[in-house]
């Protein structure tokens, strides 16, 4: 009998009880369960990676710094990093699916407030964005380790594949899109809006069902070591938070540092759709061959060798091979990405300490990947140039690749 995707990228969880039948729903609903959880996966980067593209409009309609802009993008993940550990709490007190669909009500309420003129309503609705995004990244990995247990990593790929094509819409239709229909860059970034709304009219179905019961059996250790003081957790904690880093920093200003290199805002807005794109194909590869080695780690060393690449790429020659360089970001992206949430939930026992790990991971790890937009557009500011902030993004691929390499290995929280 061929083994799962989940059981072969983690060998040692042949070894765990049996999950019974009863916590996995029926193919029809299994469909459509995960029909709901790619397409709300696929709202959990427009409403940030929108701005990207119009952020010189942005600057220009308002006025706002290098600075002040930097902020305005780093807010959302802010908030993933502050609002993450609540997700459990809230979870446990109405439920996963309901808390998932709540959650894109925000995201929907958020999008829709930044049409509303003046920047307060700007930076509010962008809250209001993180704050959606935020726990609905913790949520997804613990339904899917709950409803999918016995195809983890296909499910962890797909997702990935739904995030970077979110992201890969949004950058690359953002501009186009407002231009066509003469929206100005209020309208460009809230006409996302009408993707979150399809995404909570598909989980309505999954609002009337009660939530599943835990998908296993086992006793739950009544005495678990403290995340905080696992070597795992922080090893899963740090690539999540570096290879975060890495990605909304380039998205904030890429699109920026290659206007300023001579790019039209199109050519540039579409730089960032490719590398969205790209990452897709990167994910792809992740869910084919997840299920193939025994551990996660080839895919730390190739995706951290490939963005590293690629930023050496943009300091030395930013525009002449800027497809070069979107292509080795965005493949690199692609299995940085799916690496970081497969770890999460592969090194954890259940679904239970799935959520505890996701929180502590996207907690910590946003909080570190917050300070990226804002860091690079100080320092750009405050040299003028984009090699600076380039170098610093290069440096930080060692620590990321050393901690995917720790977290790729086969083990347990709680062995």
């Amino acid at each position: 009998m061929p083994q799962t995707a989940d059981q072969s990228a983690d060998p040692s969880r042949t070894t765990a009880p049996a999950i019974p039948a009863a916590g996995s729903p029926a193919p029809p609903v299994a469909g459509l369960l995960a029909a709901g959880i790619l397409l709300i996966a696929m709202n959990l980067r427009p409403g940030v990676v929108a701005v990207s593209p119009e952020l010189d409009a942005i600057r220009a309609s308002t006025g706002l710094s290098g600075s002040m802009a930097g902020l305005l993008t780093t807010l959302p993940i802010l908030c993933f990093g502050i609002l993450a550990p609540f997700a459990a709490k809230l979870a446990r007190r109405i439920g996963m699916t309901r808390a998932l669909g709540a959650m894109m009500l925000l995201l929907t309420a958020g999008i829709a407030l930044r049409l509303a003129p003046g920047l307060p309503a700007l930076f509010a609705g962008t809250a209001l964005i993180g704050a959606a995004i935020s726990l609905s990244n913790v949520l997804v990995p613990s339904i899917i380790k709950r409803h999918f247990h016995r195809h983890t990593g296909l499910m962890m790929g797909l997702y990935s594949v739904a995030l970077f094509c979110g992201a890969a819409l949004a950058a690359g239709v953002t501009v186009p899109l407002g231009d066509a229909l003469g929206l100005g860059w209020r309208g460009a970034i809230g006409v996302w809006a009408v993707l979150s709304a399809l995404a909570l009219l598909l989980w309505v179905p999954q609002l009337r069902r009660p939530d599943a019961p835990p998908a296993t059996t086992a006793a739950v250790p009544t005495a678990r070591t403290p995340l905080r003081r696992s070597p795992l957790a922080w090893q899963v904690t740090l690539t999540m938070g570096l290879q975060s880093l890495q990605y909304y920093a380039c998205a904030a200003w890429i699109p920026a540092m290659l206007t300023s290199e001579g790019m039209s805002s199109t050519e540039a807005g579409w730089m960032l759709s490719l590398m969205s794109l790209v990452g897709i194909a990167g994910s792809l590869v992740f869910t084919a061959l997840v299920g193939r080695l025994r551990n996660q780690v080839p895919f730390a060393v190739v995706g951290t060798l490939l963005f590293l690449g690629s930023l050496i790429g943009l300091i030395v020659a930013p525009v002449g091979g800027a497809y070069a360089w979107m292509l080795m970001q965005g493949f690199g992206s692609g299995l940085l990405i799916s690496t970081a949430l497969a770890v999460i939930v592969l090194r954890s026992p259940d679904a239970a300490r799935a959520a505890e790990m996701s929180g502590m991971a996207q907690g910590v790890g946003y909080l570190l990947a917050a300070a990226g937009p804002f860091l690079l557009g100080a320092l750009h500011d405050a040299t003028g140039g984009w090699t600076v902030p380039l170098t610093l993004l290069a440096v930080l691929c060692v620590p990321m690749g050393i901690a995917g390499v720790g977290a790729g290995r086969v083990r347990h929280l709680d062995a």
